[in-house]
């Protein structure tokens, strides 16, 4: 006996079961099954895998309700359609009278879910529920997504909300019908936001905290409806007081769960704090829906809506009844900081398993901890197995020589009217019959049709041997049947394909992908397909995606052949006699070559196995044109010259129960079935007592290798077992397109091995080990065996991967088949062929087997039971590895559809697949679901679909989604198309309902933590010491020394600072134009000359001493639009000893918000006078400033109407040091930070920009920049005035109008330099991408420009200059010309690229090596690379080194680090209300602990590195970039490793191409993300699957939370850089009004 008969019981059954082979045999379920059968009169039934819905919840409903309430319910049922009875799916139903309306919802509810039970079926159901009761005492902390309201409505149209007088009792209790409080957004009912939104649960420690989160409601709270938490009731209608004895409270278990997750809230509530928090300073109380400009979205999420209230006058009652604390109705903090401290406490439970150890951040590590190897797996222990042959193929005497000869035999001799095919309608009636007679004729006629009207000398190139392809629907099996055997009489090879509806079928592509490479050129179809089929507007058939043009040709109404014509010889046995499809995993199709002689022995070997005899009834509902249905319903059917009655799909949707009624009607002996039509024709009651199946001998299952197949035979047994089906009947098989049919039991083959089934373990099988569980385990599967090797075939069984060696007995492998019977090659793909249908077994020791067959794969995974039983646990397609473990699709459906599906599943639709993410497979289940389903019964059933599919298969669902119904692609039969739902998810065009990820679960193969050296602390000096013995250089480098410059430049004659320059050029170049300002048209709106310029100021100085009474050192604030008003304002200030605070004006339409910003500038610059323009001030002082705090403005003078006088002396401060200005900016951290600039600073400033651009009078410089901050401002105000070049100023607010304004100008004046904001280069980006043809023709030239600098304090965007510079090279701008600078808030030009300096320096580094801060550099295109420019030149005088940000020591090249910088015009310090403090000593006076301890320099806050170039400097040195990587605030830490904002974003970009814009941050150590949606709202959870993989696929981090929002909400400031910070204090404020927010699990 062989190790496989070894561990194999081998049992016995007799009496009306013939003989059962049985691993354990499983008692349990058939004595289940028949109590169910006493208690009801139908059967439970079984598990269909693409059909399913609970039928055990419709059987426990009908046991409960009363017999008179029944009798009722089926009356009522009965009216609405005929063939309801069958179906037993009535809802329990309280007792008493309902109400109309009450019973006009129920008649909706049962047109839904009418045919719902017969899609269910009972495999592991007892399995699931054991696991899930095991969680049962775990608590339920789950956090839900938000989601819109205007989300949900649209996507179910067909919810309603339901009446609250509803007697339903199915779902009446509390949970099912009631609600803390009322949704809000409706008028007239003021909802509770805490309540409705979110469950109530602890807040993070540190939460932040506004002075405008002190209201209860937020701008969000009217517009959102967030899913309950299953700790919540549901939201449907406002609730009226509940009296003592309501019927909503009288179910014990349900008012038992309620009071317990209501004390458990009550308990979380009791320990809630407050947080404080200091002011800060860009806050304001303004919020409100208006979308704001661009340019002011950075204080949008500190204020909420006015008039907002958050509880009603009905909600003390709620308050008092549930014991909620007084103050529980607290911030918006309820609505996301503790749905963050949720997730955060459902992510500290254990790990299903836990990190064995950590792993570093390397692709091999990576790899092999996706793929870990577990010494307690079991191993295979059997021998190696022998090839199972089968018996000896004996041909019957009489039969024809080949299938053509059949047609020829029957259709010409006596019987010639006997009939073929018979076809069923959708009314019962068999309409069309097909005898051998006209089979023959009809096709001879469409044989001499096609060769002589296609053929050499007709309208086509048909020639034997060509392929054509046979397009036929399937309720139209006669036309078919002519049309294949007329190509085989023609000698024509068909390609039966599927008949096309749209130019959007699932599959239509790959479809046409295969008729191309067979070289079809010609279709056939019938005369009614072909009306069907979609025509353009002149009556031709519209071009499918992917096809080739096809020849339709009409096989009705042909002539006749002449009497002389004869049939072409036979071709030769090796030919091509048809090709049928086979679909991939991933969708591509292929196509099977099935030959003559393999088409004979195919219909041979099954006419043997299956003991077909000439005149035999077959009723056929399978699908005729491909596998099982072709094989026996066209091809043996006709062989043998038996008559085949077709049921179509359509009938069998509406008549389940008609092919047992065919086959009573008939005295059918044979059936082809799927186990859907054992399991349909289960729940066909009504017709049951007509039905008898004495006369089957034959039940063929095709899906018989299917797990769920052995429930569904079974109980079909034991149902009709009483109407005479044998038990031997019943003939499971497994088949492939590529082995054809691989076993099939064979009907009254009698022996002690003629039928098994066995118990196996699901644990033993993801290891590919065989072994027998217990009957009663969670992890079992119990298999039927798919009948024995088929008459003159071999079979083996080989390792799934790698090198084709034998398995032994007890491993499971793919099954391979040798023998004639069997496919020839995929058509046109020779390396595939050879891989599939060329197999060479090998043995241990890798010799090749004894014999010289060739084996050909058949996709199956399986292993031999003894007396060659052929067992099959999977398919190739749907085998998923992960984690080292094998799971198959089916197996997870199983389980899935047994967790409640009659409540959320519709008609069983699932999908199940898996997508390889972070070098290990992630399993993705997709299910439609019902319409009537709220949010939180679909959360609640997904986590316990999670629950149960971990318990059983060990394994987590990686995402598990929801669709709407009937949304999921379709095959062309109605079920799902899967490799069609796959690339719908992966793209994101799937829009499902509802997503949940679990990440956290699933991937255990993140990289290692970067571990942090308490106890061994490695010093600065050990750092510096080790770098210098290494070799590597110290990272410091700086610009040109300052001290030998401009020698015989007149500049040490002229004035020391700024003011007195501007009055020096005034009386030397009085008329030289120096400032010129371009409106949107291009025309000049304001020119200034030196003498005008300085005239102007004057008049600004006398302005302010006369009417503002103004102080030497006092501050003015500067509120104008940009243009030259607010720079003679400024030289006015300077002239009279006024420090000048320049303030962006509040935009008209945001005034809510931006008017509270200027507000914030001017309290906190402590400016004692306000100048601006008449139109400002109307505006400061518009009604519009109740926004504001209600406080006066400092007092406001108007400067249109100047009075014409002279100062009489300008103002010379006595020392360098003395403050100029003062530059306040919002950093890209959020934060509003003024810097002090010293009169030395700013003409230090002017000095090194003159000298690194060359900047003289005679040059022109175009500006498109806002003037208030940064190198912005020194531009406009400062450096045309030191230098004396023209300024042409273009405010970036006119290119928002005239895209094209900027660059016309830059044409016009021939600017060699021109500096413009990251901002601006985008929008001629995006706006002039399809005019530069017309630019062109208008004269534009850009070849005039030397250096087009972009002005920003971020990295180098490099994607946006590279597509800038590709798009304008056109115009002549040169590549080079291109590049960036770099400044900050303690010094605002660091880097600027100079006219004679060297290229942009671009490079490459590892982005692994920047999350430990160190610097790699790769080559172009290598994994994880990212591609980083330097940020311009260093300014002279400017010297640079990089620190470690924690420890001060100075870092290598090899390190990143801090930015320090030295030079003269570093800012002086910061400014703040609070006067000087502790940091500004440290950002401005910081110093090294290694090397020059005593060099004092300024902290920039960002992180960087150098690298020495190639490149030589003027002054002969080798240049040194700098390379900024991000700023050292914004960076997310998260597993000790440093990750970049930006980096991050940009692969988030990349995802989807709907996303606009994204921002991230980090939370509770969870990193957030949020997109901008471009698109629908319905569109917005394509998204989060999206990210979630892309951002752990690229960068080993997990995405904590998804926020989806409306375009527009990230916050950008002035110089287009993100607000991170704003964005992250308004997503807690639950200020950011989301379409959609996800927890990932």
């Amino acid at each position: 006996m062989t190790t496989m008969t070894a561990w194999m019981k081998i049992r016995r059954s007799r009496g009306k079961r013939n003989s059962t082979m049985t691993f354990q045999m499983v008692t349990s379920r058939r004595k289940d099954t028949r109590k169910r059968k006493r208690d009801f009169s139908s059967p439970m039934s079984p598990r269909d895998p693409s059909q399913a819905a609970s039928h055990h919840a419709a059987l426990h409903a009908h046991q409960q309700s009363g017999g008179a309430s029944s009798r009722c319910r089926r009356s009522e049922h009965r009216s609405v359609t005929t063939h309801e009875r069958r179906y037993l799916s009535g809802a329990p139903q309280a007792g008493g009278a309902a109400s109309p309306s009450t019973r006009s919802r129920r008649r909706a509810q049962r047109r839904l879910t009418r045919n719902e039970s017969r899609y269910h079926s009972e495999v592991r159901q007892e399995a699931v529920k054991e696991a899930l009761a095991q969680y049962q005492s775990r608590p339920k902390n789950l956090p839900l997504p938000s989601k819109r309201s205007s989300v949900m409505t649209a996507r179910s149209p067909d919810r309603h909300h339901r009446d609250s007088d509803s007697e339903d009792s199915d779902e009446d209790s509390v949970t099912a019908e009631g609600s803390l409080g009322s949704s809000g957004g409706h008028s007239g009912s003021q909802g509770t936001p805490e309540v409705t939104r979110t469950p109530l649960l602890l807040p993070p420690p540190q939460v932040p905290s506004h002075s405008g989160m002190g209201t209860p409601g937020s701008s969000s709270g009217s517009s959102h409806h967030t899913p309950p938490h299953p700790m919540q009731q549901k939201q449907q209608q406002p609730l009226p007081p509940i009296p003592p004895h309501s019927n909503r409270l009288s179910n014990g278990e349900d008012d038992e769960r309620t009071r317990r997750e209501l004390s458990e809230m009550t308990d979380l509530m009791r320990n809630i704090t407050s947080f404080p928090q200091p002011p800060d300073v860009t806050n304001n109380t303004g919020g409100g829906n208006n979308r704001p400009p661009r340019d002011d979205r950075i204080t949008r999420y500190s204020g909420l809506a006015p008039g907002r209230q958050s509880s009603s006058d009905s909600d003390g009652w709620r308050d008092a009844l549930y014991n909620f604390p007084e103050n529980w109705r607290g911030t918006g903090r309820w609505k996301v900081s503790n749905k963050i401290q949720q997730l955060l406490n459902t992510l500290k439970r254990p790990k299903r398993r836990p990190l064995p150890e950590f792993y570093l951040d390397d692709e091999e590590d990576l790899e092999i901890a996706a793929n870990p190897k577990d010494p307690n797996a079991p191993k295979p222990e059997g021998m190696v197995m022998t090839p199972a042959r089968g018996e000896q193929l004996v041909i019957p005497a009489g039969l024809p020589r080949s299938v053509e000869d059949a047609v020829y035999r029957y259709g010409s001799s006596s019987g010639y009217k006997a009939p073929v095919a018979t076809i069923l309608d959708a009314n019962g009636k068999l309409s069309v019959s097909l005898t051998y007679g006209k089979l023959l004729s009809r096709s001879q006629k469409m044989a001499y049709n096609l060769l002589t009207r296609l053929g050499g000398r007709g309208e086509g190139n048909v020639m034997p041997g060509d392929r054509v392809a046979l397009v036929y629907p399937n309720n139209d099996p006669v036309s078919f049947m002519c049309a294949f055997y007329a190509c085989l009489q023609a000698g024509l090879v068909p390609v039966p394909i599927e008949v096309p509806l749209s130019r959007r079928d699932a599959g239509s592509q790959q479809i046409g992908f295969l008729l191309g490479s067979c070289g079809v050129s010609v279709a056939l179809t019938s005369e009614a397909c072909f009306k069907g089929i979609p025509k353009t507007s002149a009556g031709e058939v519209v071009s499918f995606k992917g096809w080739p043009k096809l020849t339709w040709f009409i096989t009705d109404h042909l002539p006749k052949p002449p009497k002389d014509w004869q049939i072409p010889p036979r071709h030769s046995d090796d030919s091509a006699a048809y090709i049928e499809y086979s679909t991939d995993k991933d969708g591509s199709v292929k196509g099977v070559v099935v030959t003559r002689s393999a088409m004979l022995a195919h219909c041979r070997t099954l006419t043997s196995a299956c003991n077909y005899t000439e005149g035999e009834v077959a009723v056929c509902v399978l699908d005729f044109k491909r596998e099982v249905g072709l094989w026996h319903s066209m091809l043996c059917s006709v062989f043998n010259g038996m008559h085949v009655i077709f049921i179509p799909y359509s009938v069998m949707k509406v008549n389940p129960a008609s092919w047992m009624q065919m086959i009573t009607r008939f005295k059918a002996s044979i059936a082809i079935v799927k186990s859907r039509d054992l399991h349909w024709g289960l729940l066909a009651t009504k017709d049951h007592k007509d039905v008898s199946l004495q006369s089957l001998r034959l039940l063929l299952v095709a899906d018989g290798a299917n797990p769920w197949s052995l429930s569904s035979c079974d109980q079909f047994l034991a149902v009709f077992q009483s109407k005479g089906l044998r038990p031997d009947a019943i003939c499971p098989c497994a088949s492939s397109p590529e082995a054809l049919t691989v076993s099939v039991r064979r009907p009254g083959h009698g022996g002690a091995n003629a039928v098994g089934r066995g118990v196996l373990s699901m644990q033993g099988l993801s290891f590919g080990v065989v072994r027998v569980d217990q009957e009663n385990s969670l992890t079992s599967l119990t298999l039927q065996d798919c009948g024995q090797v088929l008459p003159g075939a071999m079979i083996v069984v080989i390792k799934l991967e790698g090198v084709p060696f034998l398995c032994r007995t007890d491993e499971v492998g793919e099954i391979c088949v040798a023998g004639g019977a069997v496919g020839d090659q995929y058509w046109g793909l020779q390396g595939m062929t050879n891989n599939t249908f060329k197999v060479q077994p090998l043995l241990l020791d890798s010799t090749p087997m004894n014999g010289t067959s060739t084996y050909v794969r058949t996709g199956l995974l399986g292993f031999l039971g003894p007396g060659g039983l052929v067992f099959v646990c999977g398919s190739r397609d749907g085998l998923m590895t992960v984690t080292g473990r094998k799971h198959n699709t089916d197996d997870i459906i199983a389980t899935v559809l047994a967790v409640e599906p009659m409540k959320f599943i519709y008609r069983g639709r699932i999908a199940v697949f898996s997508h390889k993410v972070l070098r290990d497979e992630r399993i993705c289940v997709i299910a439609e679901q019902r319409p009537d389903c709220s949010e939180e019964e679909s959360f609640q059933w997904m986590s316990r679909v999670l629950q149960a599919v971990d318990s059983i298969h060990q394994v987590g669902i990686y995402c598990l989604a929801l669709v709407p119904p009937n949304h999921l692609p379709k095959t062309p039969l109605g079920g799902i198309h899967l490799s069609e739902t796959r690339k719908k998810f992966l793209e994101g065009s799937l829009h499902p309902a509802n997503v949940l990820m679990c990440p956290h679960t699933c991937v255990t193969n993140l990289p290692k933590p970067r571990e942090v050296h308490h106890g061994n602390y490695v010093g600065p000096a050990s750092v510096m010491v080790g770098n210098l013995v290494q070799g590597n250089r110290l990272a410091s480098a700086q610009g040109r020394d300052m001290g030998l410059m401009d020698d015989e430049d007149g500049m040490r004659r002229h004035p020391q600072f700024i003011a007195d320059i501007l009055k020096w050029r005034a009386s030397t170049t009085e008329n030289h134009e120096i400032l010129t300002l371009l409106n949107s048209k291009g025309q000049v709106a304001t020119s200034l000359t030196c003498a005008q310029l300085h005239k102007k100021a004057e008049r600004v100085g006398c302005l302010l001493l006369e009417k503002g009474h103004i102080n030497t050192g006092d501050h003015v604030a500067l509120i104008y639009p940009p243009g030259v008003d607010l720079i003679a304002a400024f030289y006015g200030c300077l002239y009279v000893g006024a420090v000048p605070v320049t303030i962006r004006p509040p935009h008209p339409q945001n005034l809510q918000s931006t008017v509270n910003t200027v507000r914030t500038v001017v309290d906190v610059s402590k400016s004692s006078i306000i100048l601006s323009t008449l139109t400002v001030i109307k505006l400061l002082k518009s009604k519009e400033e109740k926004f504001d705090s209600g406080k006066k403005w400092a007092p406001i003078l108007d400067t249109d109407d100047l009075p014409k006088k002279r100062l009489p002396s300008i103002y010379k401060a006595p020392t360098p040091e003395m403050i100029a200005y003062l530059d306040f900016s919002v950093s890209t951290t959020g934060m509003l930070a003024g810097i002090k600039m010293s009169h030395g600073a700013a003409t230090s400033l002017c000095l090194s920009m003159k000298v690194a651009c060359e900047l003289y009078p005679s040059r022109v410089v175009a500006l498109c920049l806002d003037p208030y901050c940064g190198l912005g401002l020194a531009l406009w105000v400062l450096s045309s005035v030191y230098s004396g070049h023209q300024s042409i100023l273009i405010p970036p607010g006119e290119v928002e109008l005239n895209p094209s304004l900027w660059l016309s100008a830059v044409s016009q004046y021939k600017v060699r330099d021109t500096f413009c904001s990251y901002g601006v280069m985008e929008l001629c980006t995006k706006g002039l991408g399809s005019s530069i043809t017309a630019l062109k023709q208008r004269g534009v030239n850009l070849s005039c420009v030397r250096t087009c600098v972009v002005v920003a304090e971020e990295r180098p965007r490099v994607q946006l200059t590279s597509s800038f510079s590709k798009l304008f090279s056109g115009l002549g701008l040169s590549p080079r010309a291109v590049s960036t600078s770099f400044g900050c808030r303690v010094n605002v030009a660091i880097c600027l690229q100079g006219a004679s300096s060297p290229d942009p320096t671009t490079v490459f580094v590892d982005l692994r090596s920047l999350r430990h801060d160190r610097v790699t550099l790769v080559e172009r295109g290598a994994p994880h690379s990212l591609c980083l420019m330097e940020s311009g030149k260093l300014l002279p005088g400017v010297k640079v080194v990089i620190a470690n940000p924690d420890t001060k020591g100075q870092c290598s090249d090899s390190h990143l680090g801090e930015i320090w910088v030295q030079c003269n015009h570093n800012a002086s310090g910061y400014f703040t209300v609070y006067g000087d403090d502790g940091t500004s000593n440290d950002h401005f006076n910081a110093q090294l602990v290694t090397g020059s301890t005593g060099e004092v320099y300024a902290r920039t806050g960002y992180l960087g590195f150098l690298r020495r170039t190639e490149s030589v400097q003027a002054d002969g040195e080798l240049h040194d970039a700098v390379f900024v990587v991000g700023a050292l605030d914004e960076t997310v830490i998260l597993r000790g490793m440093r990750y970049h904002p930006i980096d991050i974003e940009m692969t988030v970009m990349r995802c989807h191409k709907k996303i606009s814009e994204c921002a991230v941050f980090s939370w509770t150590n969870l990193l957030v993300v949020v997109v901008e949606l471009d698109g629908a709202e319905y569109e917005a959870l394509d998204l989060v699957p999206l990210i979630t993989s892309s951002v752990l696929e690229e960068h080993q981090v997990i995405v904590g939370v998804i926020v989806v929002v409306d375009p527009g909400v990230v916050p950008i400031n002035s110089r287009g850089e993100k607000q991170r910070m704003h964005l992250r204090d308004g997503f807690l404020a639950d200020q950011l009004d989301p379409i959609y927010v996800a927890y990932n699990m």
